[in-house]
């Protein structure tokens, strides 16, 4: 033995030591940490599309104003872009009003302070006096804020199609046989 003693003593607690924070988990904490910080911001989002939803449904102009950022750029389900300040004001002004909004097929993707979430939503309501209904997918872009709020950044909507929508796509078969045109006058 190359150690003896009190040496032998104090490598034998160190290692002990070392053995039982290995064991209790002591290097996996930061991950599980970090996973459940994860779970938490991807649960705060999903809250925030529903606080979002709602205040759609009621034209709550002022809990929309909280949630967008200052540099907020939209593009609405009519192909639309619009600024924070642009986007208060359609509502403001009855221009966009939503009747039902119902989401589903949610997905949140955290990236560092940054969520993308993307749904699936039945809507129903007006867009510039026109009556809307239908299927959309929408992707919203969250920041997170070094308060730890977050705030939308961005949106974007695009209408999907219906099974009527795909069967004017299809040409339909010809009824009537295809024919050689005739010429309109004769060669000697």
């Amino acid at each position: 033995m190359l150690w003896s003693g009190p040496t032998n003593r104090a490598l034998t607690v160190v290692s002990s030591v070392l053995v039982a924070l290995l064991v209790s988990g002591a290097g996996v904490r930061p991950a599980l940490a970090e996973a459940h910080d994860k779970h938490d911001a991807k649960r705060q989002v999903e809250a925030l599309e529903e606080q979002w939803r709602t205040a759609q449904l009621a034209g709550d102009l002022a809990t929309m104003d909280k949630m967008l950022s200052e540099d907020f750029i939209g593009i609405s389900m009519s192909g639309q872009v619009n600024t924070k300040a642009q986007l208060l004001d359609r509502v403001r002004a009855h221009k966009v009003a939503l009747s039902k909004v119902e989401l589903s097929d949610m997905k949140v993707k955290l990236i560092g302070g940054i969520a993308i979430v993307t749904s699936r939503a039945e809507v129903e309501g007006t867009n510039e006096g026109a009556s809307v209904k239908g299927t959309y997918r929408y992707t919203r872009v969250y920041q997170r804020l070094p308060s730890g709020g977050w705030k939308i950044t961005s949106f974007e909507a695009t209408r999907v199609p219906g099974h009527k929508v795909k069967e004017q796509q299809i040409s339909p078969i010809p009824s009537t046989p295809l024919t050689t045109p005739q010429p309109r006058f004769k060669l000697n």
